[in-house]
């Protein structure tokens, strides 16, 4: 068995576990809710009748894609039934429907705007597209859901003049990224949907193309304080989906011409987490996986002697030891780190 099998078996159930324990659990809760007029009820339950839980939406959505792409894999029976039973409880037409109506008020357009949407698209990509048929019937119920997240994208990226690249939900890259994800599939595998998901393929690469293709030199100012995005291997890896293989090497030796050196150097160095009970600094154990996951993507076509390999996959082995054994140490970290572990563990070399 190969080291990422071992992991993998290790890992998943683990990761299993920690969503099923909070994906319905409705408290402590970070709601954010624009108010136009006094509100007899605003528990997470009664605004979000699917994704009230795991402390805040997008938490809660990007774990119901951990459970959903978890189907996939060979787990115990016991998980995948759980994962099935939740699936047929909880993403019902009803309940999609009041997320719906959640977003239609007045003053709400923006909610989520770019993390939640984009996870929100992973998600329905992953169900619609699941050989299991309890995932298959959520992503039906989805479906309004799904349309609406879309219908947002067309409309207001042509609008994203310019890029976020903060490290945290506002970043434009990472957006762009599961986004791209869920329109090439779409193409792929939904011929009848192919028009809009090639409109919203093209905003979103010409989105990026036009923002970081002139982007030179990059000298990596991170991590901020509360960040779990690199903004840096955020918008290499949102590139590297955007551009074709060979003018994407050329712009990443533009953009980080010095990877097989190690420098810069802060890129190379997991960040270090001094309170993983404050919300904001565990961001940064998500900071040390997703950069691994990140390096992993962008040297995932690189051939065994290119010299950038073993820098990059020695970072990787520091981030990920920084950080796996803490992801469920805190719940300010366990409502959401496990689905970037996963990204991390899929993108790991056989």
């Amino acid at each position: 068995m190969s080291d990422k099998a071992i992991l993998m078996q290790e890992q998943l159930p683990r990761l299993a576990r920690m969503a099923l324990g909070h994906v319905e659990q409705e408290y402590p809760n970070h709601i954010m809710l624009v108010m136009t007029e006094s509100l007899d009820n605003v528990s997470p339950r009664a605004l979000h009748p699917v994704f009230y839980g795991s402390f805040d939406w997008h938490s809660c959505v990007h774990s119901y894609w951990l459970l959903a792409r978890l189907l996939r894999y060979p787990l115990s029976e016991e998980i995948i039934v759980a994962i099935q039973n939740l699936f047929d409880r909880a993403i019902t037409a009803k309940a999609v429907a009041g997320e719906v109506a959640y977003f239609q008020q007045p003053g709400r357009s923006s909610f989520e705007r770019p993390y939640g949407w984009a996870w929100l698209l992973k998600l329905a990509k992953e169900l619609r597209t699941s050989p299991d048929t309890s995932a298959q019937r959520a992503g039906e119920h989805l479906r309004p859901l799904e349309t609406l997240i879309v219908e947002g994208f067309l409309s207001f990226w042509p609008k994203q003049v310019y890029p976020i690249r903060t490290g945290t939900h506002a970043n434009s890259a990472f957006a762009t990224i599961l986004a791209l994800d869920y329109s090439k599939t779409i193409t792929t595998h939904f011929p009848e949907e192919k028009e809009r998901a090639n409109a919203l393929t093209r905003q979103l690469e010409d989105a990026a193309r036009e923002w970081f293709i002139d982007d030179r030199h990059s000298q990596a100012w991170e991590p901020g304080g509360d960040e779990f995005l690199s903004p840096t291997l955020i918008e290499a890896l949102c590139m590297k989906h955007v551009l074709p293989p060979d003018e994407f090497e050329s712009w990443l030796g533009d953009f980080l011409p010095f990877i097989a050196k190690g420098v810069p150097a802060t890129l190379f160095s997991p960040a270090l987490v001094t309170d993983r009970s404050d919300g904001k600094l565990a961001h940064l154990d998500g900071l040390n996986i997703s950069r691994a996951w990140c390096w992993l993507q962008l040297a995932s076509t690189w051939k065994e002697e290119d010299p950038r390999r073993e820098r990059v996959l020695t970072a990787v082995d520091k981030h990920l030891l920084m950080a796996l054994d803490h992801i469920d140490e805190d719940y300010m970290g366990s409502h959401w780190l496990a689905s970037f572990v996963l990204l991390a563990l899929e993108s790991l070399p056989e």
